[in-house]
């Protein structure tokens, strides 16, 4: 196989567009995510359109031992990764302490500590032949609180941080990685995590846009990208720094509350 790109949470939404773009471009592909049947879908109508090779694997990324296991079967299969892509990721509306407590820590474990796991157990391997690119999925939720979805948005705050600090700690190498933050996508995510009936999500962007942005960034070692903002949106979060942290608490709440 090929520059091979792998790619978490690659069934569905942004991830799965960022693996047709991959074969498109005529890269090889290792996706992940917890639905088999969906993944080998996808191996069968990649490999068919595009004449590339992508190779499966079925686990679930919330769980603390999925990393290590994905690691060790890449090596043993003897794939070369060139590019991670940590896609896989979800959310949930609700007041804090009214939500499920497992909920709260399987967003955690998926969100923060896989994404963590899968970029330590891969980047020693990245800087040691001094190749390979990162693409973490973060969210405009990161540069904000997020009231009403008040663990999602500190976990994309965590992957923003993380993102960042690893690009400059990495300035030195042929290594980049780079912040993917979309805003609302049009994903089976706003339909999970309830968005959809909320403010926020009225009007949403093609994850097939959103993955394009930040595939280009991505090549392009860029640091961060931001996509799927309505003109509206754009103005707002240039102005973050300067609101009111009330006033701003204020209004990022009640766009999220249900329609």
């Amino acid at each position: 196989m090929k520059n091979v790109a792998l790619i978490t949470g690659a069934s569905t939404g942004i991830g799965r567009e960022l693996a047709h773009i991959h074969a498109e471009k005529g890269g090889d592909l290792a996706i992940v995510a917890r639905s088999k049947d969906k993944l080998e879908a996808l191996k069968t109508e990649l490999e068919k359109k595009h004449g590339i090779k992508v190779y499966v694997i079925a686990k679930d990324l919330g769980l603390p031992e999925s990393p290590k296991e994905i690691y060790s079967e890449i090596k043993q299969a003897g794939i070369e990764i060139e590019i991670l892509i940590n896609n896989a990721g979800f959310g949930g509306v609700g007041i804090f302490h009214e939500l499920d407590y497992e909920q709260h820590m399987a967003m955690i474990n998926l969100n923060v500590t896989s994404l963590t796991a899968m970029t330590r157990l891969f980047l020693p391997d990245f800087v040691a032949r001094n190749s390979g690119k990162i693409l973490n999925t973060s969210s405009t939720a990161s540069l904000m609180p997020g009231p009403l979805q008040a663990v999602y948005f500190a976990t994309k705050a965590y992957v923003t941080s993380f993102s960042n600090a690893l690009s400059e700690e990495l300035a030195h190498t042929n290594v980049t990685v780079t912040n993917l933050m979309p805003g609302a996508t049009e994903t089976e995510f706003g339909a999970s995590s309830g968005m959809d009936k909320t403010a926020m999500f009225k009007k949403t962007a093609s994850a097939r846009k959103v993955a394009e942005a930040g595939y280009n960034a991505m090549q392009k070692g860029k640091i961060d990208v931001v996509s799927g903002l309505t003109t509206a949106q754009k103005i707002m979060t240039s102005f973050i720094p300067f609101i009111p942290k009330k006033l701003l608490l204020k209004t990022v709440k009640s766009m999220q509350q249900t329609q």
